[in-house]
């Protein structure tokens, strides 16, 4: 496994959010490499900068994380990038891979086995962007960090 890490450790005062991102050569052993890498980054997040990271975001990046790296590495030859970036009390989750097709949502069927990891990524975001690059495609994830008081995922009411 290649990798190429650039973890920048801001700090709150600095015009920069926090953000870590790494380049992976692609291969399967990188999925457990970028969940790692999301878990240091939220980990620090909490303790080095002091912004609240609810045991359920830190769980839900690391599944969305190692759904989309998962999807790149099997349907995109060649590298992975992961970048990661705290914004507006949120964790951006970003995957870049070199194949130009952009990701469909299969229709839901729960006799399926796998194609699922569109799904739960759209389930568990507040927001979802993909964007087609001059080469590839680059797909985004938004986490909020915070529950709020009453249980609710911050900006999603209860249902």
């Amino acid at each position: 496994m290649g990798q190429t890490a650039g973890h920048e450790g801001q700090r709150r005062g600095d015009s920069h959010p926090p953000s870590a991102s790494a380049a992976y050569d692609g291969d399967s052993s990188c999925i457990g490499a970028a969940r790692h890498l999301a878990a240091d980054f939220l980990t620090d997040v909490q303790a080095v900068h002091g912004l609240p990271v609810s045991e359920r975001a830190l769980g839900m990046t690391q599944l969305v994380v190692s759904e989309l790296v998962t999807n790149a590495v099997k349907y995109a030859p060649g590298p992975v990038m992961l970048d990661l970036q705290i914004v507006d009390g949120a964790v951006r989750v970003t995957v870049w891979d070199s194949d130009p097709v952009l990701p469909d949502v299969a229709a839901t069927d729960p006799q399926r086995v796998g194609r699922h990891g569109l799904e739960i990524t759209l389930a568990v975001s507040q927001g979802y962007e993909v964007h087609r690059e001059p080469v590839g495609k680059r797909i985004t994830a938004v986490i909020a960090l915070a529950d709020d008081p009453s249980g609710n995922v911050a900006g999603r009411t209860a249902p």
